[in-house]
């Protein structure tokens, strides 16, 4: 309940917050529909034995890319939760000042649209209606690779469906084929846009470099700020936990977590 209240207050401090989720769930609900209405019943795809099995796959690939969204939507992505300051600052004008005045530790920014400091935040997303941080990283990472699988699985059925005999009546085919292009330019534009963020997420983390750090870098290397050599995998179980590596691929807790090693930045905001 107050994960979904969290999410309710975030939604109207930014309505596309709200927009953003819906959307994703509409264009996968669409995708299902179109791959079993439409693709799988065609006359490429319906004789075949592999039918039942693209079916199966493709509802298991979107189960696990809804659940991961969930757990990215609801789960606390890291924040920091100081005491409340005695009384806010004040600007010449008379007016509190915007900017978070609370102690922050290191690697921990504040996000202007939850009011709130995150741990290793990355960035806020409209899409999960929430902070991508230390906590919750994992789940958004997955939903971005199995948004990506599904968009690929689903352009891959819809080719087979074009490429193989025809059949039916002409008004049978003209639905088919426009429910076809339909899923395909949604599958190629949606499996564009997740495989450039999730390529961006991937990087970030074997780099150790969120996207506030890489900002921020960008005035810190005349300072030669040291980084230190670190293990690309250890730096992937900081956020995926040091459990077997298979298990990364489910959005539940795998193996205990490694936690992030910290070292000391100036404090951003973003």
């Amino acid at each position: 309940m107050a994960a979904a209240a969290a999410a309710a207050a975030r939604c109207g401090r930014d309505p596309c917050g709200a927009l953003c989720p819906l959307l994703a769930y509409l264009s996968v609900g669409y995708a299902d529909y179109a791959v079993l209405a439409h693709v799988l019943p065609g006359p490429a795809l319906r004789g075949s034995p592999w039918c039942p099995f693209h079916a199966v796959t493709f509802n298991l690939i979107v189960l696990l890319l809804l659940a991961c969204h969930t757990r990215a939507v609801f789960a606390d992505p890291g924040e920091r939760r100081p005491p409340p300051p005695p009384a806010r600052p004040f600007t010449g004008t008379g007016l509190p000042v915007s900017r978070c005045e609370a102690y922050r530790p290191p690697r921990a920014h504040h996000c202007r649209v939850c009011h709130r400091c995150v741990r290793r935040m990355d960035h806020h997303c409209p899409w999960i209606n929430n902070c991508v941080g230390e906590l919750n990283q994992k789940y958004f990472i997955q939903f971005l690779f199995y948004a990506g699988l599904a968009s690929a699985y689903a352009a891959g059925l819809v080719l087979v469906a074009w490429l193989g005999p025809a059949g039916g009546d002409g008004a049978e085919n003209h639905v088919q084929t426009a429910h076809c292009i339909v899923l395909l330019l949604e599958s190629l534009l949606f499996g564009a846009f997740v495989t450039v963020v999730f390529y961006d997420q991937v990087v970030s983390i074997i780099t150790d470099e969120p996207a506030p750090e890489q900002l921020r870098g960008r005035g810190l290397k005349e300072a030669k700020r040291p980084r230190g050599c670190r293990a690309k995998l250890a730096l992937l179980q900081e956020v995926f936990g040091r459990g077997c590596v298979l298990g990364w691929l489910f959005p539940c807790s795998c193996g205990t977590p490694a936690g992030p090693a910290y070292t000391p930045l100036p404090a951003c905001d973003v």
